[in-house]
């Protein structure tokens, strides 16, 4: 049992916690907490740690079964999490890579691409409604860390099954798009049309701007159409997260009614 943090699988946990250069180095994320350790593919698992109080209990041993942990002192375990209240489980997973045409299904591609997203819930929220809107992947650009512990759990185990596509370039990628038929629609105060006036049943990408600047310039040129949400009262634009799942489930919605 682990119960000192001079340890340096301590040290270490806790750079990973704290530092974006760590994660991306050591090719890991961190992850806390009961669902997102039963979420995790087990071959995604590269260590898990667990506090003394925790193995105590029958119904966590049995989650424990034929997995390799570590324990570690209650005082200690509460030095590494990264939350005011532990669980009393972390661990430490595989960044998941994918490749842009893992994302694309011909006519059935339902892309959400992101510039410059800096709130971490903001993030991981697009990736848990992007789940459950049926999309086909996520394309980030210039955002904040994906693997950030506030991002993870956000995403509430969604970083695990969407597939998604950090790029260096978003102009070359919105390219390779277009070569591919998917329409591009921005989220644009230039929108004149409302959201619901389009047909979102062939291959589609909505292009999501950062909260306080929306999209650059350069990006919004790239759009086939732009669009607009409309809104009652003062607002002039909604969250982007909010913004998304509208979009989102509006192409979820006439999929399933051509289909019906």
């Amino acid at each position: 049992m682990i119960t000192s943090t001079a340890n340096q699988q301590v040290k270490n946990i806790i750079k990973l916690a704290q530092k974006a250069k760590e994660r991306q180095s050591q090719g890991v994320f961190f992850a806390e907490g009961i669902r997102i350790f039963e979420e995790i593919p087990k071959e995604n698992l590269k260590n898990v740690y667990v506090s003394e109080s925790f193995c105590q209990k029958d119904l966590n041993k049995e989650k424990l079964k034929d997995i390799k942990y570590e324990t570690v002192s209650d005082a200690v375990f509460q030095r590494m999490s990264d939350t005011k209240s532990p669980q009393g489980i972390l661990c430490i997973v595989r960044q998941p890579r994918y490749e842009l045409s893992e994302l694309i299904k011909g006519n059935r591609t339902h892309l959400l691409v992101l510039e410059g997203i800096m709130d971490p819930g903001n993030l991981g929220t697009m990736f848990r409604t992007g789940e459950g809107a049926g999309v086909t992947g996520i394309v980030i650009s210039g955002c904040t860390d994906l693997f950030s512990p506030k991002t993870i759990r956000s995403t509430m185990g969604s970083i695990c099954r969407v597939p998604f596509y950090i790029t260096d370039d978003l102009n070359q990628t919105l390219h390779l798009l277009k070569d591919q038929k998917i329409r591009l629609y921005a989220a644009h105060l230039k929108g004149r049309k409302n959201y619901d006036e389009f047909d979102y049943r062939g291959g589609t990408a909505f292009l999501i701007g950062s909260e306080a600047a929306g999209l650059t310039e350069g990006t919004a040129e790239q759009a086939d159409e732009y669009l607009k949400i409309p809104m009652c009262g003062k607002l002039e634009s909604l969250n982007a997260a909010m913004a998304a799942g509208i979009l989102m489930y509006e192409t979820n919605r006439q999929r399933r009614r051509h289909m019906e």
